[in-house]
């Protein structure tokens, strides 16, 4: 009785089975385009859907949440509720207020600063009172001879 016809029913010389479905570029010899429709159907970037991240938010857009996970990230937002502004000053400004106050300490949180910056420079020596401080408005001041206190 004869096997029934399955993908596995030709042998080899040594009498194994064997596959034989024809790869599809063999099954298509003769045929003009191989399957690939009209002129220049196959040809491109319009074949593999564009080039690059093209199309990463319209027809790949599963294959960018599988491997790119972090690529459209929404960080969030700060309501402009939460924010607290700070009032700085500067280094460079502080001679000019020393100037119309005409006191030896210079008290910036009755002026209403809550941290002295140190942009600018300072010839005179000045104590000043000041809740923070940067390290650079620190070693401005104390260079001139002054100091700083909370």
């Amino acid at each position: 009785m004869k096997e029934p016809f399955n993908e596995f029913s030709f042998k080899n010389r040594n009498g194994e089975k064997m596959p034989t479905r024809k790869k599809k570029s063999r099954k298509q010899r003769g045929s003009r385009y191989c399957g690939w429709g009209q002129v220049g159907q196959h040809r491109g970037s319009g074949g593999r859907g564009g080039v690059g991240k093209a199309g990463g938010r319209k027809h790949f857009w599963i294959r960018t949440l599988k491997y790119t996970p972090d690529r459209y990230v929404h960080k969030g937002f700060l309501p402009t509720q939460g924010r607290t502004q700070t009032n700085t000053i500067n280094v460079g400004e502080l001679e000019h207020l020393l100037l119309d106050t005409d006191q030896e300490i210079l008290d910036l949180t009755s002026l209403g600063f809550e941290k002295l910056l140190g942009r600018g420079q300072i010839r005179v020596p000045i104590k000043v009172k000041v809740p923070s401080y940067s390290i650079k408005a620190l070693e401005k001041i104390e260079s001139s001879g002054g100091s700083i206190f909370e």
